[in-house]
C-alpha cells in the first residue's frame, strides 16, 4: 500500500460517528509528512496475544531517574523475531502500515517515542519518532487548516 491509500484505509474505517473520519482526513498530512522520512510503508511491530504492542522502558544512561517508554518497530520479519522480547511465546510480530504506526502512537499516550530499525539487520541504529513532535506537527496542520491563526475566533 502508498502512503496516500494507508491513509485513505485509516479514514475509511474510522468509526462513522459524523466527526471522527473528518479529524484522521485533518491529522492525514501530518502523518504523511513523517513517514515520508522513513525508509519502509510497513514495519513489523511486537505485539501480545491480545494485540497489545510491547513496549520498552529505556532508563537514561547517565540519569538513571529519567526514563521513556518506546515500541521498536522493524524493517523486517527476522529484525523483530531477533528481538530478546519475541522469545516470550506470548508475543508476536506483526506488520504494520507505517501510518498506522504513527496514527496510534497519537492515541497511546502512555509510548513516548517509536523508534524505527530501517536498515534490515542493523538493530543499534533507528530512528527516533517522539510523540511530542507528532503532535506539535498534527497541531500545525490543524492550525494552517483553519486559517493559520492559533488564536481562538472569540478572543476580543
Amino acid at each position: 500500500m502508498t502512503l496516500d491509500q494507508q491513509l485513505q484505509d485509516l479514514v475509511q474505517n474510522a468509526p462513522q460517528d459524523g466527526t471522527t473520519p473528518a479529524a484522521v482526513a485533518a491529522i492525514a498530512p501530518a502523518l504523511k509528512e513523517i513517514a515520508q522520512q522513513l525508509r519502509h510503508l510497513q514495519y513489523y511491530i511486537l505485539q501480545t496475544l491480545e494485540q497489545q504492542w510491547v513496549m520498552t522502558t529505556l532508563n537514561h544512561r547517565t540519569q538513571s531517574e529519567a526514563q521513556k517508554n518506546v515500541v521498536y518497530a522493524f524493517a523486517n520479519l527476522k529484525d523483530a523475531t531477533t528481538n530478546p522480547l519475541a522469545k516470550d511465546p506470548q508475543i508476536a510480530a506483526f506488520p504494520v502500515p507505517v501510518t498506522h504506526i504513527l496514527f496510534q502512537m497519537v492515541a497511546m499516550t502512555g509510548v513516548d517515542s517509536i523508534i524505527f530499525f530501517e536498515v534490515p539487520g542493523n538493530l543499534n541504529a533507528g530512528t527516533e519518532v517522539t510523540r511530542a513532535n507528532l503532535q506539535a506537527l498534527i497541531q500545525l496542520f490543524l492550525q494552517q487548516s483553519r486559517g493559520g491563526s492559533p488564536l481562538p475566533p472569540d478572543l476580543a
